[in-house]
């Protein structure tokens, strides 16, 4: 038997708390939503904003808020200092999102001040910008779609009618570009295809009846949706880095729920004599020692990784920090409470009949 650190007869009522974890999830979406629209958006990294940006070293110690005494007072706009390296490097990334600037507009100033050892320049255009916001936005949808496809495979052993939605996905996104194009004649923002494409997969996952992917669908959306909220809150930019954050906790939370949906699957075999939500209840208590345990130790690793791991690294380890814990809290009180959602709570399990039984609307 595996470490446990929970009794086995642990019967908390998670089940019970859905309304209330409702209540939560829904004042944190809230919250970050009303930020980015008052912001107008997500703050934008160089990556994505375009613009340019400059590592410096120094040979004596600096701290950065001389560097931006320094370059303050000449017609940088809105540059951003960070540290960079170990501590006692004496080195700083500066960044500006502006394409009018030369790397002279940062050296001279720096060099009038400080004793520089070395240098290195990078501008990002608006183009190469555009591209990689666009590609960013590509790379999140086709993990959220895959992953839906997968799960209806896997846990409901409908492949066909996965390979349906995703057709009907692409029919839906031809439809909405030549839609889009005949009435704005221009091409459909990448941002506004996501979006519709997400809304699509959420109706053919409840049309076709794939509980169990639109359960881990729309976890994964809370979960990207919280962490995005939270960064605007903060007021942290946003880079490629944060991408790569984001589709790491889309990651992490599949497997979470994956983990809670195996146990629910494995339920449903053993005949268990309950309502549906009373054993979604129980599976989620019999996982519930691995799922701390697997969470406290991720969160440990990735807080070291806040605290040491200096100023470049400091927004995905905190990308992450929040992940973790979203991504643990939405297997249980968001994919879960779904999956009860599409099964009413008074109907009881069927019975077996064979290895392919699972529970039915």
């Amino acid at each position: 038997m595996g470490f446990s650190f929970i009794r086995p007869d642990t019967n908390i009522n998670f089940v019970g708390a859905r309304f209330a974890a409702l209540v939560v999830s829904a004042v944190l979406i809230l919250a970050g939503l009303g930020s980015l629209a008052v912001k107008g958006g997500p703050r934008l990294g160089i990556d994505f904003a375009g613009g340019a940006s400059m590592k410096v070293k120094f040979a004596e110690a600096v701290e950065a808020g001389q560097v931006r005494e320094a370059l303050s007072g000449h017609d940088l706009p809105d540059f951003v200092v960070q540290s960079f390296g170990q501590e006692g490097d004496n080195e700083y990334l500066v960044r500006i999102s502006s394409f009018e600037v030369e790397e002279a507009d940062f050296l001279e100033p720096l060099q009038a001040a400080f004793n520089v050892v070395d240098i290195e320049f990078e501008m990002v255009g608006p183009g190469v910008s555009a591209e990689l916001r666009s590609n960013a936005l590509e790379a999140l949808f086709y993990a959220v779609l895959l992953i839906g496809i997968y799960i209806s495979g896997r846990f409901e052993q409908r492949w066909m009618a996965a390979g349906i939605m995703a057709a009907g996905l692409l029919i839906g996104i031809k439809l909405i570009g030549a839609g889009y194009e005949m009435i704005f004649d221009t091409g459909i923002p990448m941002s506004y295809t996501i979006l519709g494409a997400m809304i699509i997969v959420l109706i053919l996952s409840w049309y076709l009846k794939l509980n169990y992917a639109l359960g881990a669908v729309v976890a994964l959306i809370h979960d990207v949706l919280i962490t995005v909220g939270v960064f605007s809150l903060l007021n942290k930019e946003f880079d490629l880095t944060n991408i790569a954050a984001l589709l790491t906790i889309i990651g992490y939370s599949l497997n979470d729920t994956i983990i809670v949906y195996d146990r629910i699957r494995e339920n449903i075999h053993t005949k268990y004599q309950g309502t549906f939500g009373q054993l979604i209840n129980r599976s989620i208590n019999q996982t519930l020692s691995r799922t701390l345990l697997t969470s406290g130790t991720t969160f440990a690793v990735v807080l070291c990784l806040f605290i040491l791991g200096g100023g470049v690294i400091h927004d995905f380890a905190l990308a992450l920090m929040i992940g973790v814990v979203v991504g643990t809290y939405s297997s249980i009180f968001v994919a879960s409470p779904i999956l009860l959602a599409l099964v009413p709570q008074e109907q009881r399990v069927p019975q077996v009949k064979g290895s392919k039984a699972v529970a039915k609307a």
